[in-house]
């Protein structure tokens, strides 16, 4: 039977019935998204510590500050801190001693700003949350509609926030009496940029400017809006019956409001100016259910509902959520911030090591296409990673590891050391080829994997002693508590070197291309997993015999050779018995987000499949999972959402649902059959495998799991 898969995502609709500042909803298509309270809009400033910033954000919208007097903001001119090496000659902008004020200068700009704040004026003015009663609020999935329902002066009133699937644009629908006696309207009024959390200074009136470009009729205005040296513009119409009106009510500010007992308002943000008219309300609706209906219909679907386990309602929650909101905020032109597009996490910047965590799963749960929209940035980033990693000494193109929509990296004591991010590129290429067997993806990121190879082969240093290629130093490893001219062959760096190199062969291989001496070597030698002889368990790397007394905090990363990788080199005795001594010995609380899966995949692959469920359910702060479907790393409050942690519950129950293995029936006939198959594949349109199952070999098979699987791709 298949998946009922509008009741599937309408179970787990989130809804409110008061003010709560830390679950606040969203609207969004990948590009840009909106954060309302619960009138639909942002008409209530969250004042308390670790609530979620009201910011409406475009994956174009950065800022930077001017130059400060006497400190020209170029990389070039700070200096560079030097390790010793056996083959890399560059050095690293790690060291900020000396050259405080360049080195946070490039650090926090551009920096992702506020385009806007859409807020409810009550009788002319602002209000708080306590002012307002009746309130209920509801996000249809299936829909895309946020609806949202509260009581003024014991009046209705009644909001539809939506965002067009394919443009920047907002359409906004509110229905009151309170609208007909000037009791309500709607303020839009603009900050100037700021890297803080919030991504909006409030107080600096006087270093923007907000310009009309153009006003018809009072219902529609255009806007230019200069912040230093950025530009954007905002295009905004009402309609509300003859007396709608839009007026400028301050130097930033623009007020809506009609005498009717309807107000319809579309605005459209944009970093180029656009001259064609704004939709209609309802254009944005029906375009909004038509994109939503599509996305819930199609791709992956994963039910969990008829299981005898309590937590399973609790799951499936988290995995319709997740989907939903990486859809809306990781599925742009550029990888994601770590709080993608609600509010500010290292200043808007993105992290090209969680680029995997944000985004790789649309390509297994059948939305490759959305993936592809931000890999194809890598191509426009090459040239400026083989000057990075020319710069230090090494061949082919080096990623940066925080950045920007320029590709530059960020200073910082531990990013410029990190390298699990270089592998990257090949597994995204990878996935993709699997995923589409009907297209020439071989040819089409060939470059990009060439690169990336040349690169982690140059990286590699040759131990004559030792007779074998290793890792280090310097170098950060995942968990990055340890320092970086000590760190020697960590174990998940060492096979995702491994596994990427093999790859990169393979893809020249099929290519029929020679394939450089200098990857076969590096990978047919690359140094062992290191490994406690005594207790035959994985460490954190060489030179750390004290990984579990001493540094057993932060991510485990010697278990993720073996769950997020296929692990070829992995002893599995000896990994099972790591991953028990992590259990006994790690601080657990220290755990990011996206532990918990990663964790949860290599129990998979050990077949420890009650294991797997836990740690994907383990409470524990930084495992919480709001209402609003977003993963808190509590008790920090800069990070009040964290999509890394979403995105890797949706590659984990890929995994544990989808299987491990090759991706067709006739790839599997060549390689071998996968350690546990995926069950049967009938061909959709597309090549892509539809399968309604109840095999799922990541959950326990005792009967306490019912688990229905729709069009999951294995992993590699």
């Amino acid at each position: 039977m298949s998946i009922d898969r509008h009741e599937l995502v309408r179970r787990h609709n989130p809804v409110h019935h008061a003010f709560d500042p830390f679950s606040p909803l969203s609207v969004g298509n990948g590009e840009f998204a909106f954060t309302a309270d619960i009138t639909g809009l942002q008409s209530f400033f969250p004042t308390m510590e670790g609530a979620t910033p009201l910011c409406a954000m475009a994956q174009w919208g950065f800022h930077s500050y001017p130059e400060t007097e006497g400190v020209a903001r170029n990389p070039d001119l700070l200096r560079r801190s030097y390790f010793n090496a056996e083959n890399g000659t560059g050095g690293y902008m790690t060291d900020p001693a000396g050259q405080e004020e360049l080195f946070r200068d490039l650090r926090i700009n551009p920096h992702r700003l506020n385009l806007g704040r859409i807020a409810f004026l009550f009788g002319g003015k602002e209000l708080s949350a306590q002012c307002v009663a009746g309130i209920e609020q509801v996000l249809d999935l299936w829909s895309g509609e946020l609806r949202s329902t509260f009581l003024y002066k014991e009046q209705q009133v009644e909001v539809l926030t939506l965002c067009h699937p394919n443009e920047d644009i907002l359409g906004i629908h509110i229905r009151s009496p309170l609208l007909a006696h000037d009791s309500l309207s709607v303020q839009l009024s603009f900050p100037y940029g700021s890297h803080e959390m919030d991504a909006s200074d409030w107080q600096a009136e006087d270093r923007h400017a907000t310009r009309i470009l153009g006003q018809a009729q009072r219902t529609c205005v255009s806007l230019l809006r200069v912040l230093d040296d950025d530009r954007y513009y905002v295009d905004a119409a009402t309609h509300g019956g003859e007396r709608s009106r839009i007026a400028q009510t301050g130097r930033h500010a623009f007020e809506f409001a009609t005498s009717g007992l309807s107000l319809e308002i579309v605005i459209r943000f944009s970093p180029y100016e656009i001259k064609e008219d704004l939709p209609s309300f309802y254009e944005i609706q029906n375009a909004a259910h038509q994109f939503w209906e599509a996305f819930w219909s199609s791709g992956g679907a994963v039910e969990l509902a008829e299981s005898r386990d309590k937590r399973a309602i609790e799951l499936e929650r988290r995995i319709v959520l997740s989907r939903y909101l990486t859809a809306i905020q990781c599925a742009g032109s550029y990888p994601p911030a770590e709080t993608g597009l609600t509010c500010n996490s290292w200043y808007g910047k993105f992290h090209l090591e969680m680029h995997y965590w944000h985004a790789v799963h649309f390509i297994v749960w059948g939305k490759p296409e959305f993936f592809e929209r931000s890999f194809g940035w890598y191509r426009r980033i090459l040239e400026s990673a083989r000057q990075r990693a020319a710069e230090q000494g090494y061949e082919g193109a080096r990623w940066p590891k925080m950045t920007d929509p320029s590709g530059r990296d960020s200073p910082s004591p531990i990013g410029p050391l990190l390298c699990w991010q270089q592998p990257h590129p090949i597994m995204y290429a990878e996935l993709l080829r699997r995923a589409h067997p009907e297209r020439p993806i071989l040819s089409e990121y060939a470059d990009i994997v060439t690169a990336t190879a040349d690169f982690m082969a140059s990286f590699a240093q040759w131990n004559e002693t030792k007779k074998r290629y290793e890792l280090g130093p310097p170098l950060i490893p995942v968990q990055e508590n340890h320092r970086p001219e000590e760190t020697r062959n960590p174990p998940y760096e060492l096979e995702y070197w491994r596994w990427g190199l093999s790859t990169a062969i393979r893809w020249l291989g099929m290519l029929d291309r020679p394939v450089p001496q200098e990857w076969i070597q590096v990978a047919a030698n690359l140094a062992p997993l290191p490994l406690d002889s005594r207790r035959n368990i994985y460490l954190a790397h060489e030179a750390c015999p004290a990984t579990y007394e001493e540094y057993a905090t932060d991510h485990p990363a010697m278990l993720f050779p073996l769950g997020v990788l296929p692990g070829a080199s992995v002893n599995r005795e000896y990994m099972s018995q790591t991953f028990d001594a992590v259990l006994r010995a790690w601080d657990l609380q220290s755990l990011w987000g996206w532990d918990f899966p990663a964790m949860a995949m290599t129990a998979a692959r050990l077949g420890r499949t009650r294991d797997a469920v836990d740690l994907l359910l383990m409470e524990t702060p930084k495992n919480t999972y709001r209402p609003n479907g977003h993963n808190p790393q509590l008790p920090r409050t800069d990070l009040p959402v964290y999509l890394p942690g979403n995105g890797s519950l949706l590659l984990a129950i890929a995994l544990m649902t989808g299987g491990w293995g090759e991706r067709t029936e006739a790839a599997a006939n060549q390689a071998g059959p996968p350690e546990r198959p995926a069950p049967t594949a009938s061909r959709a349109s597309g090549g892509a495998p539809v399968r309604a199952c109840a095999y799922a070999p990541g959950f326990p098979d005792d009967g306490s799991w019912t688990v229905q699987v729709e069009d999951i791709c294995p992993i590699p």
